[in-house]
This record gives structure tokens, sequence and C-alpha cells, in this order.
């Protein structure tokens, strides 16, 4: 079993977004697919096919919001070192091509979120960045091209 690593508010938010699908959404498009149904004919009844392709899809992601809270695995800050760089750090770069400093968290996938600098240990940053100690200068090729960052502090 692939684990699903999450701080303990990233557990508490997907647990937040399953009860909402499960307890609010699910049941309205359940509504808005009975009340389709009431419309005669399902064969040609757009309304109903939809609210039932809506539903599906609701399904889908209580199904996979289920299975993410049951592989995961809460890491706390005490459980995380400085030493090199791992899952929860933040880090503090150079950017050598263009003399900018940038920091970045590194998360989990479900955590990911850029706007707040919280990048994905599977991201080519993020997973370049892994293992790596202060000090170190780390060429990343992504699709706009190389960059070429220098490890200035590693913070938990």
């Amino acid at each position: 079993m692939d684990y699903v690593y999450l701080t303990k508010e990233g557990l508490e938010k997907l647990k937040k977004d399953l009860h909402e699908l499960k307890y609010k959404i699910r049941p309205q498009i359940s509504q808005k697919v009975a009340t389709a149904r009431e419309h005669g004919d399902l064969k040609e009844n757009a309304e109903y096919h939809a609210a039932r392709e809506e539903l599906s899809m609701v399904e889908s992601k209580v199904h996979e919001l289920e299975s993410k809270i049951a592989r995961a695995r809460v890491i706390s800050n005490d459980e995380i070192g400085t030493d090199t760089v791992s899952i929860l750090n933040t880090v503090t770069l150079e950017d050598l091509n263009r003399g900018k400093k940038l920091s970045y968290t590194l998360v989990s996938v479900e955590e990911a979120d850029f706007k707040q600098n919280k990048i994905s240990i599977t991201s080519p940053v993020g997973r370049a960045l892994l293992g790596r100690k202060v000090g170190e200068v780390v060429e990343i090729q992504v699709p706009a091209g190389m960059l070429k960052y220098k490890i200035l502090s590693i913070e938990i």
C-alpha cells in the first residue's frame, strides 16, 4: 500500500471535503436525478443523463477521498529534520539564473498549492530538492527550460 503523507490540517481538509460530498452535494444531485426521472422517457431525457453523470463523478470523488484518508499517514514537525530536504520542509533557494530568492514548502500532492508556495514532492522541483543539503546547487529540467537553484536554508 502506498501511503498518502499529510499534515494534520491536510487530513482534516480531506475529511471535511468528503463529508461535504457525502452529506450535502450527493443528496442534492440524487434529488436532481429523481426529479429528472419524473419527466418521462429516460432515453431522450438529457437532464436525467446529465444528473446521472454528475452523480457518477461525485461518487468517484467520494471513493478517491475515502481511499486517500484510509492510506493517510500524518506527519508532524517533530518527525522532520533539517539536515536534508524532506517533506514539510520549507526550503529557501537562490535562483542562480535570475538572482532572486524564493521559498517553497514541500508537501504531498493533496496539499500542493502554488499560490501559497506549497509544492508537491512529486513535482520536478520537489523531486530534485528531496535529500539535498544547504549549499548544494540543483539543476532541474522543467518544460520552461533549465532551472538552477542554490539551497540557502532548510527549515521546519
